[in-house]
């Protein structure tokens, strides 16, 4: 798998179009004052930027290379930035600038967990600081390197540990090496009949050992859980030696282990092989597609879903606002398509009494056997009519699935265009719910207004559980050219993630701490549960020499004897 753009999402070839979308311009221009048509804002090339030069002694890089070998070890201008930061607006916005920040002195690619070990070795020895790298799709600030470090900075790239290393069949667990990418581990999986059914939207550009630290979640987690779930045992290389969790079902072995690296974000030690929980890949996979009337019809319908005997694999439902935009990014269709629309319209509004505008589009999945499959259909069917949705077929779900790792791109696409777009998501029990979503969405309506910017937000559930659900929120906005675009997205992300935590919800449900959301962290979980966090991540890596700064800010670190 080769790196992402260094400036933006996904590999370099590939770029968002809305050139077969016709609707899509005039929406943008609508709801955000954008031209498709006008000025790009360019990125800065690569060839102007100002790289500054390692800071890594040479008996600090020769003791790199006795480990991991010589063609390992990389001091590239390109591999260094590519590896300084994840792919969150603030991400984008600085490297497109030319603004790097703190930049790792070099990138080391070690091919086993014996060299993994012996580089973390390295680097505490020479007090250096070590950065696990994965796919670098991380959106939380989880890859910088603080601003002030003085430090040497390694970025450990685990992408050479790739393989499945075996699949114990009658337990349904398959050991797998960490630095393995979602497809690639798919790939291995299928070809034996297995899948581990963990589908992010980053999955083609991230990693296993990215998605158990950062507890990630995937499209089909109301099916196959998320990766907390998923991941029965894993190694770590800590600064104490390799941790070791076993794959049992269940233990009653105190505070947990695994817990504790699972959302560690690489600051307890460099996740090098888990072992996950795997499943027979479907005799029948679906997802289908139905509108509802209302956006309380359509939680209230994924609600009494979560609570029946139905166990989709995907339970999704956008809000009159994002339902308004995914037509919007529809391809232009044939003459056939658009006298369908057209009729599927005039039965909607004649006969079901819908209002257009404020419909919402839903995506529910189902996998199995055939026969399984018919009798989930049938009984969500009864629940969806129950609510007032109407089903229209599997053609939109098909779509749905052909592109539901396109979204990324769409960023892109609007940067070059000068507005900023950027998500947050939480979870809540399903009660709260409404409450969430009405007073996000006038928190963020309020900073548009308060900052005089044309800005739009829309949302949509996902991820079902019994007592509750995430809301996925998408916002984007044309900051005034005059001020500090990232102050303003400061002034509107801020105010969405304080609507989270004053509405009861969580700071994040799977997007992880970093730094971007660790201003919430003490809200979310109380004073006390981040002195628990502070005093592990302090008694596990006293000098700060592991991925510092992530979760919660660093105390002065410890003088360490080595």
């Amino acid at each position: 798998m080769s790196m992402m753009k260094w400036s933006g999402w996904g590999a370099e070839d590939v770029t968002f179009s809305a050139a077969d979308k016709p609707a899509l311009g005039p929406f943008l221009e609508q709801h955000l004052g954008l031209r498709s048509a006008g000025a790009l804002t360019a990125s800065v090339a690569f060839a102007a930027l100002d790289v500054p030069e390692p800071a890594a002694s040479d008996e600090l890089l020769d003791a790199l290379r006795r480990v991991a070998g010589a063609e390992a070890v990389s001091l590239e201008a390109r591999d260094r930035v590519t590896h300084a930061r994840g792919k969150s607006l603030r991400d984008l916005v600085r490297h497109r600038a030319g603004e790097l920040g703190r930049i790792p002195d070099v990138v080391v690619r070690p091919s086993d967990e014996d060299a993994v070990a012996g580089l973390l070795a390295v680097v505490l020895d020479a007090d250096a600081v070590a950065i696990p790298f994965g796919g670098g799709t991380n959106i939380s600030g989880s890859l910088e390197v603080p601003a002030g470090e003085t430090r040497p900075v390694v970025s450990i790239d685990l992408g050479r540990l790739d393989r499945v290393l075996e699949i114990d069949e009658a337990s349904r667990l398959a050991r797998v090496q960490a630095g393995v990418f979602g497809p690639d581990l798919e790939r291995q999986l299928n070809a034996r009949g297995w899948t581990l059914g963990h589908f992010p939207d980053s999955f083609t550009y991230s990693t296993l050992g990215g998605w158990i630290a950062t507890r990630s979640s995937g499209m089909q987690s109301d099916r196959f859980g998320d990766v907390a779930e998923l991941t029965r045992g894993l190694r770590a290389v800590t600064p104490t030696g390799v941790l070791a969790i076993r794959p049992v079902p269940a233990t009653s072995t105190g505070p947990s282990v695994r817990e504790m690296i699972l959302g560690s974000e690489g600051r307890l030690g460099i996740i090098t092989e888990a072992t996950v929980q795997v499943h027979r890949v479907a005799q029948e996979r679906t997802i289908r597609g139905y509108l509802f009337p209302s956006w309380p019809a359509g939680l209230a319908a994924m609600r009494d879903i979560a609570a029946s005997e139905a166990s989709p694999s995907v339970t999704r439902v956008s809000d009159a606002p994002e339902t308004a935009f995914s037509f919007a990014t529809k391809k232009g269709g044939s003459v056939v398509d658009r006298l369908k629309s057209r009729a599927l319209r005039a039965f909607l509004e004649r006969r079901r009494g819908f209002d257009v505008s404020a419909m919402c589009l839903a995506f529910i999945g189902y996998e199995g056997s055939a026969r399984h499959v018919a009798a989930q259909r049938k009984l969500v069917g009864r629940i969806v009519a129950a609510h007032g949705g109407v089903g229209i077929g599997s053609g939109p779900g098909a779509l749905y699935d052909q592109k539901k790792f396109d979204t990324p791109y769409i960023r892109d696409y609007l940067l070059d265009r000068g507005a900023l777009a950027d998500v947050s998501e939480t979870a809540a029990p399903w009660s709260a719910l409404p409450e969430v979503y009405d007073n996000v969405m006038a928190a963020a309506r309020e900073r548009f207004d308060a900052l005089g910017v044309k800005g739009y937000i829309m949302s949509h559930l996902s991820h079902s559980y019994h007592g509750g659900a995430c809301l996925y929120f998408t916002f984007a906005f044309r900051p005034d050219p005059v001020r500090d675009g990232l102050a303003d997205y400061d002034t509107i992300k801020s105010a969405i993630q304080q609507a989270f935590v004053d509405s009861g919800a969580t700071l994040s449900h799977h997007h992880a701490v970093g730094t971007e959301h660790a201003a919430w962290l003490e809200q979310d979980i109380s004073a006390p549960g981040v002195a628990m966090i502070r005093a592990l991540l302090e008694g596990v890596d006293p000098g700060a020499n592991l991925n510092p700064g992530k979760i919660v800010a660093d105390r002065q670190p410890a003088p360490v004897e080595r």
